[in-house]
């Protein structure tokens, strides 16, 4: 059974128009790459086709994988969360308590993680910590290095 996900209204858009450009766009040029090196001849022996049809059978791996992640997965009601705890899309500003430096990050679906924009996945070390913890509460983390502790400072809605 599949793991149920939950994406954002442009986290699951995003998922949609990856799975659209690899049925529409990319299975096409492969299976052009296919029938031109199936127009050279002796399949025996010949590398092209080889190739091409392994970038085929890797594309609808990923193809399968993604309508399954797609069906599998469930979009937030951002008007249904509790503003008081840190949860999936909150904005949390915490600070580190070994060395007093803060940061801001919004909790999000492994899949719209991204460290850039100060996005970081619910599954994370960091991201599990702060699950579920309200302003002034410490969060210990656990990381390679040892137990970290962050307090939250604040916490906002994206």
């Amino acid at each position: 059974m599949s793991k149920i996900n939950y994406y954002t209204e442009s986290g699951l858009k995003k998922l949609k128009e990856q799975l659209h450009d690899m049925e529409v766009v990319q299975r096409p040029l492969i299976s052009a790459q296919i029938g031109e090196a199936i127009d050279k001849g002796d399949l025996s022996e010949n590398a092209e086709y080889d190739a091409a049809k392994e970038a085929q059978g890797i594309l609808e791996m990923k193809i399968s994988k993604l309508r399954d992640i797609i069906s599998n997965a469930r979009l937030i009601d951002e008007s249904t969360l509790d503003n008081t705890k840190a949860l999936i899309l909150s904005t949390v500003r915490i600070k580190n308590l070994g060395n007093n430096t803060e940061v801001t990050y919004t909790l999000v679906a492994e899949s719209e993680a991204d460290l850039k924009e100060k996005k970081i996945s619910i599954d994370s070390p960091i991201g599990k910590g702060l699950l579920g913890k309200s302003v002034g509460d410490i969060a210990d983390v656990e990381t390679p290095r040892g137990v970290l502790q962050f307090e939250i400072l604040e916490i906002s809605r994206s």
